[in-house]
């Protein structure tokens, strides 16, 4: 009943499209000037944005202790008395009859009366209130901040002004049907009970509201979004530069590239090993040091057409350890030569039979 008087009261006011109705009694209090609200970004089968109350105000998500001193303005709005006719067909007729608390067997509508008399309009003095947050910064640290930081479709917004009523109003509904001649008929003229409902609420009741979303950057300056057309949110973190992206991918694909080549070319891993023998063992050349003067020679196998195997030392005979060197004046295993690995067997295996 309450979320259907105010939305019919935001109708028939308008103010630019800026109110917003005020959707539970129950937390009616909530929306004052400067209070917090969180709105909840629509989705595609959504029509239009929801808006959630927040037991904090905008001095509560700010650094710093200091006070808002921007005033409020009020002044009378309004008296406002307002009957209408409510469809219960549809989807939309559906979920009144199960939430409207009245007996609407055989009606087709409901009669909805809403007296709030005078209302007032109380707004937070934007100019003031402007010149006052230049110098303040928002604490991220704060809950509130910080769980709507994470999540992507909220937004934090101010409400900027609200609407009240000023004395008891009251709301009642009456089901029947509807007629030609009369508003209403009754079906069963003899058992009126369960077909009208009233309730009453008090004073300074806010029925509607308008909010300024809030736009936070980085370092923790804000900005209140004051025209329709800007929007609130967090500042994004920057994205990487272009070049560098195209750089990080780069070097990625030459690294798999090269991965790829070593996983699945046994020719390059020979010449790989075999170079790095012949460049240790020129520089590492320690035979000399055990044998006497005349002392066998490394050789490279392959130009005496002697094909690469196990060295005869260590015996490591894979693909990757294979060698291409040895020595023409040794024998092994009945073979005029033995395979040895520049560095270190071939000295070592003549170390041990010097």
């Amino acid at each position: 009943m309450f979320a259907a008087a105010t939305k019919s009261f935001v109708k028939q006011v308008g103010d630019g499209g800026r109110l917003i109705p005020v959707r539970s009694l129950s937390e009616a209090d909530k929306y004052q000037p400067l209070s917090l609200v969180i709105k909840k970004k629509s989705c595609l089968l959504s029509k239009g944005s929801k808006f959630v109350s927040t037991p904090f105000s905008l001095k509560d998500i700010l650094q710093g202790e200091k006070e808002i001193l921007a005033g409020i303005s009020s002044y009378q709005l309004l008296n406002y008395e307002d009957k209408s006719d409510v469809s219960l067909n549809g989807r939309r007729g559906n979920h009144i009859r199960n939430s409207v608390g009245v007996n609407v067997a055989g009606s087709d509508s409901l009669a909805v009366k809403a007296s709030f008399g005078i209302v007032t309009k109380h707004e937070v003095e934007v100019p003031t209130l402007l010149r006052e947050l230049t110098s303040r910064k928002i604490n991220f640290d704060h809950c509130l901040v910080r769980q709507s930081q994470e999540s992507k479709n909220t937004v934090l917004c101010m409400v900027s002004e609200s609407i009240r009523t000023t004395r008891q109003c009251s709301l009642s509904v009456h089901a029947g049907m509807r007629g030609d001649t009369m508003r209403f008929h009754i079906i069963d003229e003899h058992n009126y009970k369960g077909r009208d409902k009233a309730i009453v609420f008090p004073a300074h009741t806010t029925i509607a509201f308008s909010i300024f979303e809030l736009y936070i950057h980085l370092d923790g300056n804000f900005e209140l979004c004051v025209t329709p057309e800007s929007k609130g949110g967090f500042e994004k973190e920057p994205a990487r530069s272009f070049s560098l992206i195209r750089l990080t991918n780069n070097l990625f694909h030459r690294n798999k590239r090269v991965m790829d080549i070593i996983a699945h070319s046994d020719n390059y891993l020979d010449d790989l090993f075999a170079d790095y023998y012949e460049k240790a063992a020129s520089m590492t050349d320690i035979s000399t040091n055990y044998l006497r003067e005349g002392a066998h020679v490394r050789v490279n196998l392959l130009t005496n057409n002697i094909p690469k195997g196990p060295c005869s030392l260590c015996g490591m005979g894979s693909t990757k350890r294979e060698t291409v060197y040895g020595c023409l004046e040794c024998s092994f295993n009945g073979q005029k030569f033995a395979r040895l690995h520049a560095v270190p067997c071939f000295d070592l295996w003549h170390k041990r039979v010097k």
